[in-house]
């Protein structure tokens, strides 16, 4: 009867041992699945700078203690059209956990209709909610010398896609930037070195707080 109940013990602990190290590989594994892809424009792709300057790398390096991979899909000029274009491929390729939408401010520059703009947006949302991705949308800006009328259905689009899809709405990432001359290219369009500093720190802390709560 002793026997037998060393025995039971035994199974017991050794059953026990292989479930905690199943689950502990399971969320290693899980944790390994992490992975952000960014689809942006000029804005992410380190215009102007060496990729390694850019808030992306920065932002990769600030996380080397996170379980998590960033994927760069950034491309200088691109628009909703285009971006929406190449979702699926890139998808389907990395299969990322989170989506981070840095998109439409070369659609408002180059006065695309802000109806068309959102459509597109919507869609990108969709498709990667679809893939089983959590989207991270960022709201943009314009000039103001688009006209009032114009700027203003801009920026409530994003504020509009938000509150229809119930995804974060990420503030946008040059508002305190822009406006500084010190941070920004010759162009007056897009940030420096220095800012990409600064933006990698931003957003370490506002996606943080959303991939890893």
């Amino acid at each position: 009867m002793l026997f037998l109940k060393i025995r039971s013990l035994r199974n017991y602990c050794h059953l026990s041992l292989v479930f905690i190290l199943l689950v502990s590989f399971s969320d290693h594994i899980a944790a390994k699945e992490t992975k952000l892809l960014i689809l942006g424009d000029s804005l992410s792709a380190a215009y102007g700078l060496k990729q390694e300057q850019g808030w992306v790398s920065l932002l990769q390096n600030a996380w080397q203690d996170k379980p998590i991979t960033i994927v760069n899909a950034a491309i200088s000029g691109e628009t909703t059209d285009g971006a929406l274009a190449r979702l699926p491929r890139l998808l389907s390729s990395h299969q990322p956990s989170h989506v981070f939408v840095e998109l439409g401010g070369n659609d408002g520059l180059q006065g695309h209709p802000v109806s068309k703009m959102k459509e597109n947006l919507a869609n990108i949302v969709l498709l990667s909610k679809q893939a089983g991705a959590e989207v991270l949308l960022q709201q943009m800006e314009i000039p103001p010398n688009y006209g009032k009328r114009y700027t203003s259905m801009f920026r409530e689009s994003y504020r509009d896609l938000a509150n229809e899809y119930n995804i974060e709405l990420v503030p946008f990432f040059l508002q305190n930037i822009a406006t500084d001359s010190t941070l920004m290219l010759k162009d007056g369009i897009h940030p420096n070195a220095q800012a990409q500093v600064i933006i990698a720190e931003t957003m370490q802390h506002q996606l943080g707080e959303i991939i890893f709560p």
